[in-house]
């Protein structure tokens, strides 16, 4: 039986109430008026096997026994292994007191997933489990690996909660749109949007998610003049012409770290006649924003410069110093970190035992470096 419900504003409180004595309140941030921590589990990388499904099990458990509510996944990650890590996870969670209510779960479609291994000859695959179904056919395929076309998303939505053994998600993102870009017009790009948003927005009214967006990886950190660039601007848009103001476009993914800054130093986005940052923008659209790859894919747990330590001298090792900074960041709901082990659990959770530092420490990095 799939667990019912989802998120709830009065459920995230409580599981907020849990580490009153243990982690600043500050930890958690509102989004829809939810409680979500600002660091989130990630559950992308990782080998297709048992060892590793056991691995993202044990660290889900651990990472939301430690203050961790927000656990962040996609189809395609890990041939669909890394939903299902998560499924088993939250059964014993709930078996444990936990309730599904105080859990913000998050998964994405459009990449085209395998199943628990890569299979030998990927046309035959694709044939055999969406072309022959009807799910989609090859000219919707893009770069030969993303589909956004309603039938093939509703599809990935309902697989995803079967993964995950849910009857409804808190988040789905669309996963990294941008990609068809590189091959559509904008115009074709924006009616396949369009009609994608359409999609989710009865996947609302059935009850399978809470809201969704997008999750991408270059599209909002562009350059303007850039084929993959996305406006946020105009993406809500096109979720108001679906919806009207009560759309359900509500949240956005994409990079931030200390490598990786262009979400808060580069002013590509155009709201109300005033170029903004994409997180500048997202305040003022009311858009909440998850930040992905928040230690580079663990590059940034070493070697950084003396600045970052001096900034963020309370915190133990680098790992954490360079989260501090992505949590730190105004404007960002959670800060997503993939964890598979228990001691990087640990350590990272840690960090959450530090408020995020304040406007004055933090903005000390940028002068820093001016002055230089």
């Amino acid at each position: 039986m799939k667990q019912s419900g989802f998120a709830t504003a009065e459920a995230t409180a409580r599981y907020r109430q849990r580490f009153a004595k243990r982690i600043p309140p500050d930890h958690f941030h509102e989004f829809q008026g939810l409680s979500l921590s600002s660091i989130g589990i990630g559950t992308y990388l990782g080998h297709y096997d048992e060892a590793t499904d056991r691995l993202y099990h044990d660290a889900t458990v651990h990472a939301v026994e430690s203050g961790c509510n927000v656990i962040d996944s996609a189809i395609n990650y890990r041939c669909q292994r890394s939903e299902r890590s998560i499924a088993m996870a939250i059964k014993e969670l709930v078996g444990k007191g936990l309730s599904r209510d105080e859990i913000v779960v998050a998964s994405k479609g459009g990449f085209i997933p395998y199943d628990a291994l890569p299979p030998k000859d990927v046309r035959a695959y694709f044939e055999t489990h969406f072309v022959k179904p009807g799910i989609a056919n090859f000219s919707d395929i893009v770069a030969g690996c993303h589909c956004m076309t309603p039938k093939y998303l509703l599809n990935q939505l309902d697989r995803s909660l079967d993964n995950l053994n849910l009857e409804c998600l808190d988040i789905y993102y669309l996963h990294n749109p941008e990609t068809q870009l590189g091959k559509l017009s904008r115009e074709e790009f924006n009616q396949r949007l369009l009609e994608a948003f359409e999609a989710l927005e009865q996947a609302v009214s059935e009850g399978k998610i809470r809201t969704y967006g997008a999750a991408t990886w270059n599209g909002f950190r562009n350059e303007p003049s850039a084929k993959e660039y996305l406006s946020l601007a105009e993406v809500v848009e096109l979720a108001a012409n679906v919806a009207g103001k009560d759309h359900h476009f509500k949240v956005i993914q994409l990079p931030l770290n200390l490598g990786m800054t262009e979400a808060l130093s580069l002013n590509n986005q155009r709201v109300g006649g005033k170029q903004l940052t994409v997180l500048e923008a997202a305040q003022a659209l009311g858009i909440a924003v998850m930040c992905s790859a928040s230690i580079l894919q663990g590059q940034l747990t070493r070697n950084l410069p003396p600045i970052i330590n001096d900034i963020f001298s309370e915190l133990k090792t680098d790992g954490q110093r360079a989260l501090q900074f992505v949590r730190s960041t105004p404007g960002v709901t959670t800060a997503l970190v993939g964890m598979k082990q228990i001691a990087h659990v640990e350590e990272n959770l840690e960090a959450a035992r530090t408020p995020p530092a304040s406007w004055e420490q933090y903005s000390k990095l940028f002068q820093t470096s001016e002055a230089g």
